[in-house]
């Protein structure tokens, strides 16, 4: 196996199980490594320390393994037995009520760069780094004979996660055009072809269904609506009304396609194509809102976009807390890995005090546990919520 060799001391993150090597801990390549290559990481004594995918850039090693192991059928076998065992453990995995979850949640499972979500027999699975697209279809193959008659079909959606790859999306096992699933027993299509991510955010189901329960009677606002998944549960809780805003067409029509699924010609549900900060704006003076939800793309994806990012998440709260009914319930998200919780919860602090507004801390949110945080890899924890009450 191809190796990478350590400068002196640079072992130490290794040493502690952090599943990245950065590229200026390294001091020697083998000549023939190529992107996508597993290599054998040693340190500068030639020690092993561990095997992963190398990949030019920040992030030079995902690693796969800290022992001096093959990766192999037996090794993808592994693994994802593993992922499937931890769902399994928390009765995701043929529940009669769900079947749409993450299956592998990247460094999380303990696969760098590899996304798998289920949605009832069709597997979607993405890939985040070079090594993983190069091994899709071995994964694919072990992925069908670990998961057995739970799935009929595997999915493969990389376009936009590697577009200087431009890899092909399509199916790697089976074909199906039945892309409806099931959440807490709600209905919803999933767009693996166009839409975002692997087609719908399963990592918000848990606070979808919190939110639910603050709905009976509320007139609700759900900003960035996205599939709408929010919207049907708070139809589902008893709300009077319900908005769905996002500026993307493509969103609104998935929204209404989803509310129609579960409550066909509903009047309590309408949809809104619009800039979210432009229609909080025009709300300001005739709003009627006191459910609001907040869930944005991510503001920031790198850390030299963070300062913005923090910028842009006080002022959309400061809108939405001007605009809220005294009495009110704001669901606020940053889904973006490097705005910490506490930088959240300042830019959330920050928006209160001028919006000047008195505000109670509900709930403090988080991803579910089908999107485990690797104890040695905190920055895995990138999905922070805030329920607010608003006087």
């Amino acid at each position: 196996m191809k190796q990478i060799q350590l400068k002196r001391g640079k072992e130490e993150s290794l040493q502690r199980f952090h599943p990245w090597v950065f590229s200026g801990a390294i001091q020697h390549i083998d000549d023939d490594v190529n992107e996508g290559d597993v290599v054998r990481v040693v340190t500068s004594s030639g020690s092993f320390i561990a095997v992963g995918h190398y990949q030019e850039g920040s992030i030079a090693v995902r690693v796969l393994s800290f022992s001096d192991v093959a990766i192999d059928d037996q090794y993808w076998a592994s693994r994802l037995q593993s992922a499937l065992s931890l769902r399994q453990s928390i009765g995701l995995v043929d529940a009669p009520q769900t079947n749409a979850y993450r299956l592998v949640h990247g460094e999380g499972d303990h696969l760098p760069g590899l996304i798998i979500d289920i949605y009832d027999k069709t597997a979607v699975m993405q890939a985040h780094s070079i090594g993983m697209h190069l091994q899709r279809k071995q994964i694919a193959a072990q992925l069908v004979k670990v998961m057995g008659e739970r799935i009929s079909h595997v999915y493969y959606k990389s376009e936009t996660t590697l577009p200087y790859m431009e890899p092909e999306n399509g199916f790697l096992y089976g074909g199906s055009d039945d892309n409806v699933a099931i959440e807490n027993g709600l209905n919803f299509y999933v767009d693996w072809l166009r839409g975002q991510k692997t087609g719908f955010f399963v990592d918000q189901r848990e606070n979808r269904a919190l939110l639910e329960r603050f709905a009976k009677g509320r007139k609700v606002l759900n900003m960035f609506c996205y599939t709408g998944g929010f919207s049907f549960y708070a139809m589902r809780g008893g709300a009077e009304l319900v908005h769905s805003v996002d500026s993307s067409g493509k969103a609104v029509e998935l929204t209404n396609r989803n509310v129609a699924l579960n409550y066909p010609g509903d009047p309590r549900h309408k949809a809104f194509c619009e800039d979210a900060f432009k229609y909080l704006d025009s709300i300001k003076d005739n709003n009627q809102y006191d459910l609001i939800i907040l869930d944005p793309p991510a503001f920031a994806k790198h850390r030299g976009a963070l300062h913005n990012a923090l910028k842009g998440y006080t002022r959309l709260n400061q809108k939405a807390l001007q605009v809220i009914q005294p009495g009110g319930v704001l669901f606020t998200f940053s889904c973006s890995q490097v705005v910490t919780k506490d930088n959240f919860r300042n830019a959330v602090f920050t928006a209160a005090a001028l919006a000047r507004r008195k505000v109670r801390i509900l709930h403090q949110l988080h991803q579910p546990a089908d999107h485990p945080v690797n104890i040695y890899h905190p920055e895995g924890e990138y999905l922070k919520g805030l329920v607010l009450y608003v006087e």
